[in-house]
C-alpha cells in the first residue's frame, strides 16, 4: 500500500508547522537572494561607470572594454532576480514539485555565459598579444580606479557566495562566480595597466589568458553541477545511510529500502519504502510512516517532499510479480469463499474478516460469533480449509470466536 506523504499532508498538525516553517524560511531565503543581488546590480553600475569614464579619458581600450564588461552584468543580475522569484514558487497544480528547475536552467545559463566571456577574454587577449598592440601610459588614477574596481567585485563575489551557501542556490552560486569572474578580468586590466605604465604592455595579453581558463573552469563546473541535478542524480551516499538511519530508529520501522533522492533547486525529494509488521493496522502503519516523515524533516532542513511506501514484509529482492497470477482483491476473495464455505458454520456465523497479503499468499482471519457449544474451532477450521483448498491463493487460515470487530 503506498502511502505519499508531504509537508502540507491534512490531518497532521506536527508536520503542518514543519511545512510552515519551511515555507517561511523559503520566503526569507528569497528575499535575501534578491537582495544580495540588487546591492550586487548598484555596485555594477557604479563601477561600470567609473571604468567606462576613466577609460574613455585615458584611451585604455581594455578599461573600456572592462566598464562594459560590468554593465553586462547588471542584466545577469536582472536574469538571477527573475529566476529565483519563479523559481522559489511554491508547488501548484501543473508543477507538484515546485519550480526549482528554473534556478537550475538559469544555472546551466550562466555557466554558458561563464565560459562564453572566458573565450571572449582568451581570443581578445591572444589578439592584441600577437599583434603587438602599443598600450599608452594609463596614469596613477586609472590605476586606482581599477584596484577599487578589484576589490568592489571582490567583496560583492564573497557576500553572494556567502547568501548563496545559506539559501543554498546554485543560481546565486553562478552568480558569485561571475562578479569573480569579473573582478579576475579587472586583474587582467590592472596589469596590462601596470604594465603599460612600466613600459611591458604585453602583461596584459598573457594574465588574460591565464585568468580565461580560470573562469572557463568555474564556467565548465557550474554547467556539470546544474546538469547532474536535471538528470536527478542522487545525494552523495553519505547522505542517504543518515536518512536511512533516521528512518529505521522510528519504533514500528522494520527495515528501510528503495531510498532513492534527489534535488531541485536546492531542495532534496525523498522517496522510500517502510517495511512494518504485516497484520498492524493501515491507519498504525500510516502513522509510523508520518512519524519516519517528522524524524526527516528535523534532521535534514532541506528535505521538501517525503513519500513513503509501507511494506509488510521486506520485497526488495522479490520478483516482479506477473499480471496473469496478481492475488485477486477483497471482492473477489469473498465472493470465492462464499461459494467454497456456503452452507458452513462458520462462514455463516462471520461477524468480519481480514485479508492479509504475505509471501505470495492470502491469509485469512475470520472473526465469527459464538458457536454453539457442540461445535469445536479446530474441527471447523479444518473444514474451512477442506472446502477452500480448490484456492491457489489461500495461505494460513485463522478463526477468532467472540465479538470480534463488528
Amino acid at each position: 500500500m503506498a502511502h505519499p506523504h508531504s509537508p502540507t499532508s491534512a490531518g497532521d498538525h506536527a508536520i503542518d508547522s514543519t511545512a510552515k516553517n519551511q515555507a517561511d524560511r523559503h520566503a526569507a531565503n528569497t528575499r535575501a537572494a534578491h537582495r544580495v543581488t540588487l546591492i550586487g546590480a548598484g555596485i555594477d553600475f557604479v563601477v561600470g561607470m567609473f571604468k567606462l569614464v576613466a577609460g574613455l579619458m585615458v584611451g585604455s581600450a581594455a578599461l573600456v572594454a572592462d566598464g562594459i564588461h560590468s554593465f553586462s552584468d547588471i542584466l545577469t543580475d536582472i536574469f538571477v532576480i527573475g529566476a529565483t522569484h519563479f523559481g522559489r514558487q511554491a508547488p501548484d497544480s501543473g508543477h507538484p514539485y515546485g519550480h526549482g528547475r528554473i534556478e537550475t536552467l538559469a544555472t546551466l545559463w550562466l555557466g554558458s555565459i561563464l565560459i562564453f566571456v572566458a573565450g571572449a577574454i582568451a581570443w581578445a587577449s591572444l589578439e592584441r598579444l600577437f599583434s603587438g598592440t602599443p598600450v599608452l601610459a594609463p596614469g596613477p588614477w586609472a590605476i586606482g580606479i581599477a584596484v577599487v574596481a578589484l576589490l568592489a567585485k571582490e567583496w560583492i563575489y564573497r557576500y553572494t557566495m556567502k547568501i548563496a551557501k545559506q539559501v543554498g542556490s546554485k543560481l546565486l552560486e553562478a552568480n558569485a562566480w561571475h562578479s569573480r569572474s569579473d573582478a579576475l578580468s579587472t586583474v587582467v586590466v590592472l596589469v596590462g595597466l601596470l604594465g603599460a605604465q612600466l613600459g611591458a604592455g604585453w602583461l596584459d595579453g598573457a594574465a588574460a589568458v591565464v585568468v580565461a581558463i580560470m573562469v572557463g573552469k568555474i564556467g565548465g563546473s557550474l554547467l556539470w553541477e546544474a546538469s547532474q541535478e536535471l538528470i536527478d542524480t542522487a545525494l552523495p551516499a553519505s547522505d542517504q545511510q543518515r536518512m536511512r538511519e533516521t528512518a529505521e530508529q522510528v519504533p514500528g520501522v522494520r527495515g528501510v529500502h528503495d531510498l532513492r533522492t534527489r534535488t531541485v533547486g536546492g531542495q532534496i525529494l525523498l522517496d522510500l519504502h517502510l517495511v512494518v509488521h504485516p497484520r498492524v493496522t493501515v491507519s498504525e502503519a500510516h502513522e509510523v510512516g508520518n512519524e519516519v516523515c517528522r524524524q526527516l524533516h528535523q534532521s535534514f532542513p532541506d528535505l521538501s517532499d517525503v513519500t513513503f511506501h509501507i511494506d509488510p514484509e521486506d520485497d526488495q529482492h522479490a520478483p516482479p510479480q506477473s499480471p496473469l497470477h496478481a492475488l485477486p482483491l477483497r471482492e473477489e476473495v469473498e465472493t470465492e469463499l462464499a461459494k467454497a464455505w456456503s452452507g458452513l458454520a462458520a462462514w455463516e456465523s462471520c461477524l468480519t474478516l481480514d485479508l492479509h497479503y504475505l509471501d505470495q499468499r492470502i491469509d485469512v482471519s475470520l472473526y465469527v460469533q459464538q458457536l454453539q457449544p457442540e461445535v469445536n474451532l479446530d474441527e471447523a477450521a479444518d473444514s474451512l480449509r477442506k472446502h477452500a483448498a480448490g484456492l491457489p491463493w489461500i495461505g494460513r487460515l485463522r478463526i477468532w470466536q467472540g465479538p470480534g470487530k463488528a
